[in-house]
């Protein structure tokens, strides 16, 4: 168990939780900034959390619901105060309603996060800042306490497995709803070099081509909120995609904030009905990589296994394995 102390202060209205780790401090640090080891251990061994948005900078969100063993459902946010990497950040916690916003009849609380060194690791010390002595003796009595400690039970577990979160492993698809997916892909590159081959046409359009045997001769980039972008591809005369049919997509860009998070709109060029919403974030590794993360939202079900039986996932691989050879060779 890695908690070493739990200390209530009713004066000060505060929580604090003091934890050790055998393992660097960015690899703890790591763990939080990653939705996909965050989720493996943030929620107690019944109720997994699922995070739909995790943007860790300042000014940034998340939102998460963990799941319990009979299906009910609790939704959670953080709105992200600061962020001092890899040393700590802070945050407003709360509850949520099932479309993600704030429950107005639960208590919000600050929360600071500090990371530091130790001979044997590192430590993280968590202090909840609540608003009253009622909202504290609610909450405690209600589980807090006992949860984070099952929680933080989890996470020696996740900081061991390197493997599963490295570069090198792939894109991966994982299913987190009905309508939701999302990809990762740990790219070889920073931030502002994948944020920049998103953004640039010549260099998108040596990249985001998929299988082999394609060409984009349309790369409209939507640069401001409200602009609409539309991408197009062609087989290439002579290649292995001769004799298929041009597609694309169009949409509009609804969100930015850059370097951090995009969301835009999409739908195929020609087909009718409701596209998908893609929210792309970029989040900074310790080795110099970016984690990807895109989650896509389906307007179905149908839709959503539909696309992902056309081997996406295999596609979008090719695209970002072409990316990381862009930026290498930068």
């Amino acid at each position: 168990m890695p908690i070493t102390s739990v200390t209530k202060d009713p004066e000060a209205l505060t929580m604090t939780v003091t934890a050790d780790f055998a393992v660097p401090l960015q690899r703890l640090w790591d763990a939080y900034a990653d939705p996909r080891q965050l989720e493996r251990f943030w929620g107690p061994p019944t109720y997994p959390a699922t995070f739909y948005r995790h943007d860790m900078a300042a000014g940034g969100r998340s939102r998460y619901e963990m799941r319990g063993p009979d299906g009910d459902v609790s939704g959670g946010f953080w709105e992200f105060l600061a962020v001092d990497a890899p040393r700590s950040f802070e945050v407003i916690d709360g509850f949520a309603l099932p479309d993600g916003t704030p429950n107005p009849d639960m208590p919000t609380m600050r929360m600071t996060f500090a990371f530091s060194e130790t001979p044997d690791g590192s430590r993280l010390v968590t202090t909840t800042f609540f608003n009253s002595a009622e909202e504290l003796e609610q909450l405690v009595g209600m589980g807090m306490e006992e949860g984070m400690r099952q929680a933080m039970g989890q996470i020696d577990d996740i900081l061991a497995d390197l493997e599963a979160f490295a570069a090198g492993r792939g894109t991966v698809t994982q299913l987190l709803s009905d309508t939701q997916v999302r990809v990762s892909r740990v790219i070889r590159g920073s931030v502002e070099q994948v944020w920049r081959a998103h953004h640039e046409p010549d260099l998108m359009r040596r990249w985001l081509l998929g299988p082999d045997g394609w060409t984009m001769p349309v790369c409209e980039i939507a640069v401001e909120v409200g602009d609409r972008y539309r991408y197009e591809w062609a087989p290439e005369e002579g290649g292995r995609a001769e004799g298929q049919q041009a597609f694309g997509f169009e949409g509009e860009l609804v969100e930015t904030v850059p370097g951090v998070r995009e969301v835009t709109t999409e739908l195929m060029i020609g087909m009718p009905g409701p596209g998908t919403t893609n929210a792309l974030t970029l989040t900074p590794r310790e080795d110099g990589t970016t984690l990807l993360s895109l989650l896509i939202t389906y307007p179905s079900i149908e839709l959503r296994d539909m696309v992902l039986a056309t081997g996406m996932t295999d596609g979008m691989e090719i695209s970002y394995a072409r990316l990381e050879s862009e930026l290498v060779s930068a």
